[in-house]
Order: structure tokens, then C-alpha cells, then sequence
């Protein structure tokens, strides 16, 4: 079973007055590329993150938003009063202050360097909540691969209705094939007699047959139609694997070589049947290229 590469998963947990909250989006990409968005403070807990999503995820644009509410009474900012005395001595040493025309204000000192600390247990927190990110990245992970395994149902019942048209349209040009040389034989043959009828000049068999035959190796195209059928018999293969392993660059290698086939056989037959089948088939194949560049 194909997966899509779209998913969405969310997940949020309440830990000692801490709230955290995890938010996974992930969209087509040719190769993996994480793009983690966490608070200042969690910052340390980007690697950690990176190797869980690598680990989980193969291909996608991944984009991780990690919040971060502390409630509790340890969220504090602590003030360090050396640091702070040290600001009140200087701004009392000013003229405007010395004299009493201004009055000094303790809020705004508490902005300055120094003066706030964050709290004491810094990394206790961060363990707690590199604890709290792996319980939410597995749930998280996981809403997001449901979601990624149902776009995938839709794809492959999408890219399964392409490969049926074009194997209906092969079957008809297999069947075609043979006649376009009988065809052709009889319009030369015709159009000969025609040229050299009023001239009273026969034409012998023999060239008539070895004309046929050079048309005939000129337009073969019965090696392509094989291959193109190989390839679509790989690619129901595909579709129907469900070991869980990665297939989009498969499917991608697989349908250009579809197309190389098609265009390989449009270039060599001029019969119109055929071309008009042809016609089809590219058009199904250029809708599978657009549709596997969302299989993982």
C-alpha cells in the first residue's frame, strides 16, 4: 500500500503545571527536510527531534511547531540583587536623582542585564520536557501516517484507473499492429499499379516485398509495446506491495520510462489508430508522473 506524503498530527500534554504542544505538518519533497520551530528555551531539544523524525519519515518537507506554557510557580524568573542594588547606586549617583527632581523606578531596572535570572533547575526542565516531546512526537507521528495511508488509498485507486486505460489502449494497439503492414503493402502495391499501369510495366514481386520489408523494420514497434507492458506489469506490482517501504522515486523512474517507451512509439508508427491510442496512453502517463510526486 502506497503512502501520500501529505499529513497533519498534532498532540499536547499537561506535565507539573507545564503545558506542551506539538504540531506536525509534512508536504511533497523530493528528499527529507525538517524545519523544527521551537521556543528559545527548548532550542537544545532540535537534534534529539531531527533524529526521531528521520527515523520515522523517509521523504516530505516536514515542519515541527513545539510550544511551551509553563503555569507553575518554578517558571519564576529569580532576581539577582547584587546585580540589581548595583543599578539603584548608579542611578542615585545622577544629579536628577541626588537632588530629588527624579524618582527613581524599579521596573524598569528590572529589564536591564543581569538583574532577571532564569530559573535554577534550566536543564531538570529541559529533561522534563525532552520527555514530554518524545511521548507527543509518537503520537503525533502516528496521526500523521494514518493520515498519509489514507491519501495513499485514494492515490492508488487513482493511479490504478491510469494503468487500466493504458492497458486497454495497448491491448488495441497490440492487435493493431500486425494489420499496419497488410495495410501498407496494399496502398503501395495499389498506388505502384496506378503510376505504372498506362507505362504496361509489371512490378515484380520481390521489390514489392522488400519495399514492405524496410517499412515493416522501420515502424516494428513491437519491442516497445513489450517493455511498456513489462513496465506496467512492474508498476501493479508496486501498487500492490504492502511491505511498508518507500516507493515514490520508483514509481517516478518507472513512469519516465513508460513515457520513453510511448514517445518511442509514436515517432515509429504513422498508422492513425495507433497514434490516436498513443495520444491516450501519454496522457495517462503524464497524469501518474503528476500523482506519484506525492507517493512517500
Amino acid at each position: 500500500m502506497i503512502r501520500s506524503m501529505t499529513g497533519f498530527g498534532e498532540a499536547s500534554v499537561h506535565q507539573d503545571g507545564v503545558h506542551y504542544f506539538l504540531e506536525l505538518r509534512s508536504l511533497n519533497n523530493k528528499y527529507f527536510k525538517a524545519s523544527i520551530r521551537l521556543p528559545e528555551e527548548l532550542q537544545g531539544l532540535e537534534p534529539m527531534l531531527e533524529s526521531e523524525l528521520r527515523r520515522r519519515l523517509t521523504r516530505g518537507s516536514i515542519v515541527l511547531i513545539g510550544k511551551c506554557s509553563d503555569t507553575s510557580e518554578t517558571a519564576a524568573y529569580e532576581i539577582n540583587a547584587q546585580a540589581l542594588a548595583r543599578y539603584i547606586d548608579q542611578v542615585r549617583a545622577t544629579p536628577q536623582v541626588s537632588d530629588g527632581s527624579m524618582k527613581v523606578d524599579l521596573g524598569p531596572l528590572l529589564a536591564l542585564p543581569g538583574v532577571l535570572q532564569p530559573p535554577s533547575d534550566e536543564e531538570n526542565r529541559l529533561e522534563r520536557a525532552s520527555a514530554a516531546f518524545r511521548s507527543m512526537l509518537d503520537e503525533a507521528c502516528g496521526k500523521l501516517m494514518a493520515m498519509r495511508h489514507k491519501e495513499g488509498e485514494l492515490l492508488q485507486a487513482d493511479l490504478m484507473t491510469h494503468h487500466d486505460v493504458i492497458m486497454d489502449r495497448l491491448g488495441q494497439i497490440q492487435e493493431r499492429a500486425p494489420q499496419v503492414i497488410a495495410d501498407y503493402q496494399d496502398r503501395l502495391q495499389s498506388r505502384i499499379e496506378m503510376l505504372l499501369d498506362d507505362a504496361a510495366i509489371k512490378v515484380e514481386p520481390v521489390d514489392l516485398i522488400r519495399e514492405v520489408a524496410v517499412y515493416a523494420d522501420k515502424s516494428d514497434i513491437s519491442e516497445e509495446l513489450t517493455r511498456l507492458s513489462g513496465h506496467m506489469g512492474q508498476f501493479k506490482s508496486l501498487l500492490g506491495q504492502d511491505d511498508g517501504r518507500p516507493m515514490g522515486r520508483t514509481l517516478d523512474f518507472l513512469a519516465q520510462e513508460m513515457l520513453r517507451e510511448a514517445n518511442t512509439i509514436a515517432s515509429k508508427s504513422g498508422d492513425a489508430d495507433i497514434s490516436r491510442g498513443i495520444v491516450e496512453i501519454k496522457g495517462a502517463i503524464d497524469r501518474i508522473k503528476e500523482q506519484v510526486q506525492n507517493v512517500e
